[in-house]
């Protein structure tokens, strides 16, 4: 499973999408956006958005901590 989360410092549901991932005991990887520029272009160009987090799982794009779409997609 490949799960990478598109996070800011500042950002409390970047931290708790990160916790939760933790909770289930899977690894994951973040990009800081506002240390990497190239890893913020590819966020907007998968997203279309500028907002934090995103999160992708096997290349399934999810929108901020919406905690039902990232249990469907790590669901299968």
């Amino acid at each position: 499973m490949s799960v990478s989360i598109y996070t800011t410092p500042s950002c409390p549901y970047c931290t708790m999408a990160k916790q939760y991932m933790s909770s289930k005991n899977l690894s994951y990887t973040e990009y800081d956006v506002s240390r990497d520029t190239r890893k913020a272009e590819e966020m907007v160009r998968k997203s279309g958005q500028m907002g934090v987090p995103v999160i992708e799982i096997n290349g399934r794009v999810i929108l901020g901590f919406n905690r039902p779409e990232i249990d469907r997609a790590l669901a299968g």
